[in-house]
């Protein structure tokens, strides 16, 4: 009763103040061109991909369609943190709204689990197609690659439903300073007024049994084709399954560990500067680095962009060579 009444006496907060990286002006601008600079790398890349799947047949098969969901997702997920951290450090308001950061820690929330999840079918397919080969059209048709698609969104909606609504459900008076670049759900925890032992053992819980189902998975998956690629005389053919398997592991790895020590990591070993790296590794490093990682990786990839420059490259000397012949007749 008595932390109820104090709580009563203070304002509710209606705002929230993102402190983001630096006061310094000179920094903040310097900061802009580097956020804008990485923001339009991940962007690119993952259009690219996107555009390269959809322009190449030979790629129309359920590793390349959760590949483009997966691209989707990244696109999805650092439009939702950097656009807002560049126009802070560009204008010096840090102000974002109560409503603005429950949309945003949605947001976030969602494209995490969407991208758990779309990695962990993804090792499923990759298992699928190595493992039983024969099967694979049968068993990864295209209603069952949409309908995991699908259960992998659905699942991360209800999910940040569920998380977003028992954080704001939390009391947030006086202390409105979020000492991060975007609406987080651990910094929110931490300038609740009301306690928040029940919020941290719940996410704690789901994303220890979600990450472990889904680590789980994913290794068991490739040990599975691993044992086959071993038992494979022909050493062309080990080479190019390691070449298709390992991006996956590689941006699988650095997502699953980024964001577990982000959301799951004890207080103790938090801190302002390893909130903001961690932040920064979970939330904006995966997006810039997938589709990086899956283009200088993957021979598939490297040949479709190949084939869609030379094919635009043809193009462009016929329209060349008829314009000429155009030219040529008229005179």
């Amino acid at each position: 009763m008595i932390e109820r009444t104090r709580m009563t006496n203070q304002s509710t907060v209606m705002e929230f103040l993102l402190m983001g990286f630096s006061d310094d002006h000179d920094v903040q601008l310097l900061l802009f061109f580097l956020l804008l600079f990485v923001y339009l790398i991940a962007l690119v890349g993952n259009l690219f991909i996107v555009f390269v799947v959809i322009l190449n047949n030979n790629l129309h098969i359920p590793m390349y369609f959760f590949l483009v969901n997966l691209s989707l997702t990244d696109i999805f997920y650092i439009t939702t943190t950097i656009p807002k951290s560049m126009a802070v450090s560009l204008t010096d308001n840090k102000m974002i709204t109560f409503p603005g950061c429950v949309v945003q820690v949605f947001l976030v929330i969602a494209c995490v689990g969407s991208e758990v999840a779309l990695l962990t079918i993804m090792a499923y397919d990759r298992y699928v197609a190595i493992c039983h080969p024969l099967q694979y059209s049968l068993i990864l048709n295209w209603d069952a690659c949409s309908q995991m698609a699908l259960a992998s969104w659905v699942s991360s909606l209800i999910y940040a439903m569920l998380l977003t609504t028992i954080t704001f459900q939390l009391y947030f008076c006086g202390l409105n300073i979020i000492g991060q670049f975007f609406c987080d759900v651990p910094q929110l925890q931490k300038i609740s007024c009301t306690d928040t032992k029940f919020n941290q053992i719940f996410m704690w819980i789901v994303g220890f049994i979600a990450g472990s189902f889904c680590t789980g998975f994913v290794f068991a998956s490739y040990g599975y084709i691993f044992s086959v690629i071993l038992k494979s005389p022909s050493t062309q053919g080990r080479y190019k399954t390691f070449s298709t398997c390992s991006p996956h592991l590689t941006v699988y790895s650095l997502f699953i560990i980024t964001s577990m020590f982000s959301y799951l990591r004890p207080q103790t070993l938090s801190s302002p500067t390893m909130d903001l790296l961690s932040a920064f590794l979970y939330a904006v490093l995966p997006p810039v680095l997938n589709p990086i990682i899956y283009s200088f990786r993957n021979k598939d990839i490297q040949e479709a962009v190949w084939k869609v420059a030379s094919h635009a490259e043809t193009s462009e000397n016929a329209d060349i060579s008829e314009n000429a012949d155009i030219s040529e007749n008229a005179a």
